[in-house]
């Protein structure tokens, strides 16, 4: 089973495992696929996490987060003033890192897959040789970022008419550089990439248009491979992303400060139950925003964060019958210490899980296309604290320990995540989303874990989210009752109502092994696809 945002990369992951591939082998087809066919998050210039739970071995993370440029500077983005200059850091080249995805995929294909490169590339490459029809809700993707499209002439000349209009439904989309880029890859391996023409195409261009991304910093980078985050939750194992991802922990540390708590016998979506999850998340966030950073930069706060104490002092901190204001919560004031996306999920036949999430991280990312290249370059220098106390692109209020340092991996919320019961997977999970990843996830593992829904009703049951900054309980449109709303407004909780938010790629796995591939139906272009 394969389930991304979108049918193409689905069937294309689907038909890898049909020809004998494993779950890897269809994670890094489905990749490359998604870099074609959902080029708004699917990429090849950005990075992100795999998490792999082999049938018959340990779990491991392989880490191909986006590293800061050698030049990078802790105030590059701001003003005379110190003021931070608010677009400089999400659009043009200076916004964007060194991109790890093409490095994380081979990685994990040479030693976890078993088909070889030119194997798993081809479906990708005849896509965006060949183009694709755009759906209606691709077409909609596109056209909500023509006007930033438009600013960059490779990325127009890509995704927009002559006559700079966007590509509309029923239309091909053909990306002819996109598919020699990936078929030099495909030949000649990363270095192609890293040390090769690749690089120095967007070391040009970066040169010539105000960045600082160069050659040498392609060069530079490395993948890494770490154990993940675990930890229990009524009597499930929850696997997922370590730092410089702080979604894995940040999900237990929610998943340990609920443990406490019958959520069940509150009842789903009551305002007692909503109540609790908020404020957990609110202080959960206090941590994220603040504590988190490279870990090769910055001290691991895991220890700390995921120990019974710091779970039982948040319990205690939160009253059971109204809103905490975060202006009352802050790093040193205890129980806190000083201190755009895709996701896609695959289950092979033999048992090999693997949970994928990779960003660009803004929709399009810089909007910037290296001429000749025909990928997109990744926004990601803003998911650094740019400055303590100004928010970031998802509202993120982030400490020093998140600033921007070269070589440096920037804080990320990425959850890949593996639940399994009795030594056995039973869930694979994550989401796009930003700082939405982590909650998004959560509230899923225990819309199926406490309330007892269905995978389908889990991934489409309505979301809320609480960042502790700005202090707003956010919640999807029609998602509360309007008796719920009054129950939580009576507690001090101040509401917003926004859009639906996030795209929940999950497989459900049975004790007979059925699989329930569910997408989410945020995302009508993706699919489960399944044999």
């Amino acid at each position: 089973m394969v389930v991304s945002a979108h049918h193409a990369a689905s069937a294309v992951g689907r038909d890898i495992l049909e020809a004998g591939g494993n779950a890897v082998d269809a994670a890094v087809a489905v990749g490359y696929a998604l870099a074609v066919v959902d080029p708004c998050c699917g990429n090849i210039g950005g990075g992100g996490f795999m998490l792999i739970r082999p049938a018959g071995g340990s779990p491991i993370v392989i880490n191909f987060r986006e590293t800061a440029p050698r030049a990078a500077t802790p105030g590059m983005y701001l003003d005379a003033a110190g003021e931070a200059v608010r677009e400089a850091s999400l659009y043009g080249y200076r916004a964007a890192a060194v991109p790890g995805t093409v490095m994380g995929l081979d990685h994990a294909l040479a030693k976890y897959g078993r088909l070889g490169r030119a194997a798993a590339m081809a479906p990708a490459i005849a896509l965006a040789r060949d183009g694709f029809v755009l759906g209606a809700a691709d077409a909609a993707i596109i056209a909500a970022r023509a006007p930033r499209l438009a600013a960059d002439p490779e990325a127009a000349r890509i995704f927009l008419r002559a006559d700079g209009t966007p590509y509309g439904a029923g239309d091909r989309l053909v990306q002819p550089d996109l598919a020699k880029t990936l078929a030099l890859i495909a030949d000649t391996g990363p270095d192609a990439f890293y040390r090769g023409p690749i690089a120095a195409a967007v070391g040009r261009a970066a040169a010539a248009r105000g960045g600082v991304l160069t050659a040498q910093d392609f060069a530079d980078y490395t993948v890494s491979e770490a154990a993940p985050v675990t930890c229990s939750y009524r009597g499930y194992r929850v696997l997922s992303a370590p730092p410089p991802s702080a979604g894995g922990t940040v999900l237990c540390e929610m998943l340990n400060v609920l443990a406490g708590w019958d959520l069940a016998g509150l009842g789903y979506r009551s305002p007692q139950a909503v109540h609790l999850m908020a404020e957990t998340m609110r202080h959960a966030y206090v941590d994220r925003n603040t504590a988190f950073g490279d870990p090769e930069f910055v001290a691991d706060p895991r220890p700390r964060l995921l120990s019974p104490g710091h779970a039982a002092a948040i319990r205690a901190a939160i009253d059971p019958d109204k809103a905490t204001p975060s202006s009352t919560l802050r790093p040193g004031i205890p129980p806190h210490e000083p201190a755009e996306t895709t996701h896609y999920s695959i289950v092979d036949g033999e048992g090999n899980a693997a949970a994928i999430t990779y960003t660009l991280n803004g929709n399009f990312g810089s909007g910037m296309v290296a001429p000749g290249t025909g990928f997109l370059l990744n926004n990601e220098m803003d998911d650094f604290t740019v400055k303590p106390g100004a928010p970031n692109l998802f509202g993120l209020v982030q400490g020093r320990a998140n600033a921007i340092a070269p070589g440096k991996r920037p804080l990320s919320s990425m959850s890949p995540t593996i639940v399994e019961q009795d030594g056995r997977p039973v869930l694979v999970l994550g989401s796009p989303g930003g700082p939405r990843i982590t909650t998004a996830v959560l509230e899923t593992i225990v819309n199926i874990v406490d309330f007892g829904l269905t995978p389908p009703e889990a991934v489409a049951a309505p979301r809320f989210h609480h960042q502790w900054l700005p202090d707003t309980l956010f919640h999807e449109r029609g998602g509360f009752s309007a008796e719920t709303l009054a129950a939580l407004a009576s507690r001090g909780h101040l509401l917003a109502e926004q859009a639906p938010w996030g795209a929940v790629e999950l497989i459900a796995i049975g004790p007979d092994r059925l699989l329930v591939g569910v997408n989410d139906p945020r995302r009508p272009a993706g699919a489960a696809a399944g044999y």
